[in-house]
C-alpha cells in the first residue's frame, strides 16, 4: 500500500551519529513515530525524497546497528 505523507511542516532531527561536518547525515521526523511511521531523509537534500519505514522495522534496524549485527 502506498500512502503520501505530508512532511513540509515536520520538524526533522539530525541523527546523533552525525558529526556536524556537512557529511553523511540522516534526519528523522519523530512526530510521526507515534503513528507507526518513521520518515527518514538525507540532510544534504532537505527538499528531496524521504523514505518511510514502519516504526517496528526502524527500531529493529537501529537495535541491530547498536548490537553490532549490522555495519554502518
Amino acid at each position: 500500500m502506498r500512502t503520501t505523507l505530508h512532511l513540509s511542516h515536520v520538524e526533522w532531527v539530525k541523527s546523533s551519529y552525525s558529526e556536524g561536518n556537512g557529511g553523511q547525515c540522516v534526519e528523522w521526523a519523530p512526530a510521526f513515530a507515534a503513528s507507526g511511521v518513521v520518515p527518514i531523509r538525507d540532510s544534504k537534500a532537505p527538499h528531496g525524497p524521504a523514505l518511510a519505514f514502519e516504526a517496528a522495522a526502524w527500531s529493529a534496524f537501529i537495535a541491530g546497528v547498536k548490537d553490532g549485527e549490522l555495519s554502518i
